[in-house]
């Protein structure tokens, strides 16, 4: 599994590469395998392709404090006592399931930490789009007055 076979993030011996200035030590991810629900034919019984990655965000020396709190934020719906777990079962392989598994990691940290968009400075309309605004209701009103019956 390198970086150069054009399979996602991978784990090298370094660790997650989660961007260019984040990545996360191999000893901090703890893996899991479990057998996978559903069909898969006679090996289904025997072979642990179900992968659990987890990986405890706040006990992390990857992140610096403040991308540890925006994580933190962003990602409260999914820690449990500070870890976040990712699981992947959709591949017959472990192997695959262990690159889905990481994938997904990194792009869910990578997100979590990324800074907000700035703040949208109100604008306010045009002149020019105001007068079409009116001209607009005005037109809309003769139109409307013009299907009134006749007052006497």
């Amino acid at each position: 599994m390198s970086a150069s076979d054009g399979h996602g993030p991978t784990v090298p011996r370094s660790g997650l590469v989660v961007n260019r200035r984040v990545t996360i030590p191999e000893h901090e991810l703890s893996w899991r395998f479990s057998r996978a629900s559903g069909p898969g034919g006679q090996g289904v019984n025997t072979t642990d392709s179900r992968v659990e990655l987890s990986w405890d965000l706040e006990a992390s020396s990857a992140l610096s404090e403040t991308q540890r709190e925006r994580a933190s934020g962003n990602l409260r719906g999914r820690l449990v006592d500070g870890v976040v777990t990712v699981v992947a079962s959709e591949r017959r392989s472990q192997l695959r399931n262990r690159e889905a598994a990481t994938e997904r990691l990194a792009e869910l940290v990578a997100e979590a930490i990324a800074p907000p968009p700035p703040a949208r400075r109100p604008s306010r309309p045009s002149k020019a789009a105001q007068g079409r605004r009116m001209d607009a209701k005005r037109r809309r009103g003769e139109t409307k007055r013009l299907r009134r019956p006749p007052t006497d």
